[in-house]
């Protein structure tokens, strides 16, 4: 895989993935020395050949492909903060919703096998690198995960519109698994009907809903908030 931007590939110097090659511009390995560790000099023409987008900030890599994890080692935590996306398809939104889990410190993002995006060079470089750090897995059913989440001991919760509880109202201790749906239809009806309770934030303006990845990034923050406070 050919990853790209300047968050993207310096994360991936120290992150879990192999690097096998770096190639910059000279603008780049003078003002992202971290990136461009050990880089060989090429133009910026020659890289976007190279990754295939004009988005590279002057710097890509080639690792090795993307490490996806087990689900039982997500659920491993008594503690597991998860993100569980139903049919998130553009990359921009799976970037930088693994930027705000991340962040938040997640344990980690499920994601569906299919019609759902998956770890690209393009959600690297949205993420500024995040998924290099947070561990993904992908699933086959999302509705089959959210059982086998919730008999190892997690409580679940939809992102919903309607028919919800405020965001703010569940205790968000133990261990806790956030779904989110794709814009437009939100989560498919045997995905909320798996949840445990639906969730929703309060919408003052005439929008109807806020982007899922903002809305992802309210949700972590609240659970994180919610976890601090019993902390202290």
């Amino acid at each position: 895989m050919i990853v790209y931007g300047r968050n993207a590939v310096r994360e991936a110097h120290r992150g879990r993935r192999r690097v096998h090659a770096v190639w910059a511009t000279e603008r780049a390995a003078r003002d992202a020395p971290e990136a461009a560790a050990g880089a060989e000099p090429r133009s910026a023409d020659d890289l976007e050949a190279l990754c295939g987008s004009p988005e590279h900030q002057g710097v890509c890599a080639e690792v090795d492909p993307y490490p996806y994890v087990g689900v039982a080692e997500l659920l491993r935590d008594p503690d597991a903060l998860l993100v569980a996306l139903d049919e998130v398809t553009d990359p921009q939104n799976l970037g930088a919703i693994c930027r705000s889990a991340e962040c938040a410190g997640a344990t980690g993002v499920v994601l569906p096998e299919r019609r759902s995006a998956e770890v690209t060079p393009a959600v690297c470089k949205a993420s500024a690198g995040a998924v290099e750090h947070l561990p993904v897995a992908r699933v086959r059913n999302l509705a089959d995960f959210l059982a086998h989440a919730k008999s190892a001991g997690c409580w679940t919760y939809g992102a919903a519109a309607e028919g919800a509880v405020a965001y703010t109202a569940p205790d968000y201790s133990g261990a806790v698994v956030v779904v989110l749906g794709a814009e437009g239809h939100g989560l498919r009806p045997r995905v909320a009907a798996a949840c445990d309770a639906s969730i929703a934030l309060p919408l003052r303006g005439r929008i109807e809903s806020l982007n899922v990845s903002s809305t992802a990034a309210v949700l972590l923050y609240e659970i994180l908030h919610q976890r601090l406070d019993l902390a202290t």
